[in-house]
């Protein structure tokens, strides 16, 4: 089983794994075989030592609030996740710089957030779908400009707070679709009546009621992580953890 430990007194987090007592491996030749050293490891142990006589406490993550600015399948990146002692609330950064190197984990007093830097139509896809499905009525590509025009005008004017956010996946984490409320597919319908006339009117209206909830109408907004760090007061002296912490740690090892 897993356990997030924090140092108190050093505010270094190291996450326990079954894995910490893992032997290493090293190979050497020696001709004509390949010889391999078995090298005894406890992870878990060496952190101890080095915090002899620290505080430590046990912090436990918050379900659901792992971030991260890459994909989830990329070893080299930055994530963010929150964990609280039961009393506080922190945000643990979790990264590597090289795929060779072990995750690292970095406390932080503070607090993180997701700041939306933009909200877009898929106008390459829009454009795509229309060429397909009016293929035999020949849209104008004047008109289909147009209506990338307009529904641009719309996504300026609504607030994403109002938007329900749709099922769909993006492989980057900090791009999230969502679907045009009833507000602004009013307001795109009422205003293709300029564009549109007779049956091209009919027809991109079915277009739009067709597509608004799937991935040829959903809009497209990038966020970005925003660490907020507390200042950082003058630490007195931290009491050594008693020997019942530990003994409890060793109960759930």
């Amino acid at each position: 089983m897993n356990q997030l430990i924090r140092c108190v007194n050093c505010d270094e987090i190291f996450l326990k794994t079954p894995f910490d007592e893992w032997p290493e491996y090293e190979s050497f030749s020696n001709p004509p075989l390949e010889s391999f050293r078995s090298i005894e490891r406890d992870d878990f142990q060496d952190f101890l030592k080095s915090h002899r006589g620290h505080r430590l406490e046990e912090l436990q993550i918050i379900d659901d609030s792992l971030v991260s600015e890459k994909a989830h399948s990329e070893p080299v990146k930055v994530s963010y996740f929150k964990a609280t002692n039961g009393k506080e609330s922190f945000v643990i950064k979790k990264f590597r710089e090289e795929i060779a190197e072990p995750l690292k984990y970095q406390f932080i007093a503070g607090d993180y957030s997701l700041k939306c830097m933009g909200i877009e139509i898929q106008h390459k896809e829009i454009a795509k779908q229309l060429g397909v499905e009016f293929r035999r009525t020949s849209i104008p590509q004047g008109k289909i400009t147009a209506f990338l025009k307009l529904y641009r005008r719309v996504v300026e004017i609504i607030d994403i707070k109002n938007l329900e956010r749709a099922p769909e996946e993006s492989p980057n984490p900090l791009e999230v679709y969502y679907k045009l409320d009833d507000a602004g597919l009013a307001y795109l319908l009422r205003n293709c009546r300029n564009i549109f006339k007779g049956q091209e009117y009919l027809d991109i209206e079915e277009f739009i009621h067709r597509h608004k909830d799937d991935s040829v109408l959903l809009l497209k907004a990038t966020y970005k992580i925003q660490v907020s760090e507390k200042a950082k007061l003058k630490k007195g002296v931290v009491p050594p953890s008693i020997p019942i912490e530990k003994k409890k740690m060793a109960e759930k090892e």
